[in-house]
């Protein structure tokens, strides 16, 4: 494993003190009143915050996941922050949350179930996890498929699940920002800053690394950001490690509250331009209720970011795999009127 080697005179790294991890900016600082307020609003408040109508899924085709082919690329959005991805006939998984349920608190899947049977699922090359959220890494998902999974990468620290899960050490590698690794077979991928925290309890706040991630194959680069708030840190990995053939960009969950760690979407927007993105794919939306937003707010706002900016946008619906030229429609907005009629 190596660091990135470029002309930047000075890179954003995380620092690690008392078994945690620290970035020079906090960027989660409610107080106790505010999350007591946040909390009464998530119990009271619906807004359209899930659909009132049953959203369109496409039950997903493996066919041009499977494809070892060079110069391919495709991408299927499984809902969330949840998606495949062939890059040159690499067979690669993007946070992989297959239940329908993350957490026995957490919320239900609102645009129903996951649109593939896990048993169909092929061998796959890597797995990228991004950071420990349960919306983010799911033990059974994990434990189903680590026997088809060559290789996972993930943030420091994430290792030691996955290991506790039954996965193999050596299938595992634990990067800091600005590592890279690259297969044999030529497929490099590098971590990358972002602006987020981690732990799966109360008592394990960012003793793990959270990350967005930088892949490249032989044709093809692209960018998955994760869960992050909108930071300088998107311009220093587009002049780094740019320009990108696709971000993957979250663009959901955001709220004034936590603005530090989810971004709103016309930043979604301008952090895709930072990174000389072509095409920008939100991700981390229409499936779980974890914000007070009506659930089809992100994509209204991003559809009229992106067109005022001239940015390109994937919009496929749940289970729908697209490619550079398929980019999926604005499906959401059928639903939507629905939602809001209905009263």
């Amino acid at each position: 494993m190596t660091t990135t080697a470029h002309a930047l005179d000075t890179l954003p790294m995380p620092g690690h003190k008392d078994n945690k991890f620290y970035t020079d900016v906090n960027p989660l600082t409610m107080g106790l009143g505010e999350t007591l307020s946040t909390s009464v609003k998530f119990l009271f408040e619906r807004k359209n915050r899930t659909p009132k109508v049953k959203l369109p899924v496409q039950q997903t085709d493996l066919t041009p996941f499977s494809r070892r082919e060079k110069g391919a690329f495709n991408s299927t959005w499984l809902g969330h922050s949840s998606l495949m991805i062939n890059m040159d006939g690499f067979r690669i998984l993007l946070d992989p949350v297959f239940e329908q349920k993350v957490s026995l608190i957490g919320p239900k899947r609102f645009n129903g179930p996951v649109p593939l049977d896990i048993n169909d699922l092929p061998t796959i090359d890597l797995v990228i996890i991004s950071h420990d959220h349960y919306d983010h890494l799911n033990k059974f998902t994990i434990k189903r498929i680590r026997d088809k999974v060559s290789l996972f990468m993930v943030p420091l620290g994430v290792d030691a699940h996955l290991k506790s899960w039954g996965v193999p050490e050596e299938k595992i590698i634990a990067m800091n920002w600005w590592d890279s690794h690259e297969t044999a077979k030529g497929l490099k991928v590098t971590a990358c800053p972002s602006q987020h925290f981690s732990g799966r309890g109360l008592m394990d706040r960012n003793k793990t690394l959270w990350a967005s991630w930088a892949i490249e194959s032989p044709t093809h680069k692209i960018f998955f950001s994760g869960d992050s708030g909108y930071f300088n840190g998107f311009a220093t990995i587009g002049k780094a490690l740019g320009p990108f053939d696709m971000t993957f960009m979250e663009c959901g969950a955001y709220d004034p509250s936590w603005h530090g760690v989810h971004m709103y979407p016309e930043e979604t927007v301008k952090a895709h331009q930072d990174l000389r993105g072509k095409i920008l794919h939100p991700i981390h939306w229409g499936t779980f209720n974890l914000a007070l937003h009506p659930w089809y707010d992100p994509m209204t706002r991003l559809k009229t970011a992106a067109n005022a900016s001239g940015v390109t946008i994937a919009t496929p619906m749940a289970g729908q795999t697209v490619d550079f030229k398929t980019l999926g429609s604005p499906w959401w907005e059928a639903p939507m009127r629905e939602t809001i009629s209905k009263k």
